[in-house]
């Protein structure tokens, strides 16, 4: 269910991607702090490709991400990497190391391939919800009313509709 769960959100990314003009993908939003909606779109990418990348080694650190300006700036090649993503999910769980540097000292937390998925996708909804705030400006653009809303708010609310 959790890789479904991701081609999902990444879908309605792509599809979101396919509406954007390049003006849309680059242009600063106020409401995000002058981010742009491409922007959040590498530092999405980007995290699900460290993981992929560093899924060998054992070590998975966030940090070291490639910030490939080409994802923020080119909808077309943003949509390639989100393919790319969308092909090489499907992992056999095992156990890794979440590394990171806080306040100068190394951390090493114990953790799994799932439930770095599972980060992933909380990661790129909560992101999402970000894009949402750039993307309702421009009327043109139509996306999923839960685009951007927690896959646990959209039962909640299922559950309270009933």
């Amino acid at each position: 269910m959790l890789i479904p769960s991701i081609q999902k959100t990444l879908n309605e990314l792509t599809d979101l991607l396919s509406q954007l003009s390049s003006d849309d993908y680059i242009c600063q939003c106020h409401g995000l702090s002058n981010a742009t909606i491409g922007e959040h779109t590498r530092h999405i990418l980007e995290m699900f490709q460290c993981l992929e990348n560093q899924y060998e080694s054992g070590i998975v650190n966030y940090d070291k991400r490639n910030r490939d300006y080409r994802i923020q700036t080119d909808t077309d090649f943003a949509k390639e990497c989100i393919i790319s993503i969308q092909n090489q999910l499907d992992k056999p769980n095992k156990n890794l190391q979440l590394q990171q540097i806080v306040d100068g000292e190394e951390l090493l937390i114990d953790t799994n391939y799932n439930r770095e998925l599972l980060y992933n996708l909380e990661h790129c909804i909560h992101h999402q919800a970000l894009i949402k705030v750039a993307v309702l400006q421009n009327d043109a653009i139509v996306i999923d009313e839960n685009f951007g809303v927690a896959r646990s708010t959209i039962e909640y609310r299922k559950q309270c509709a009933q």
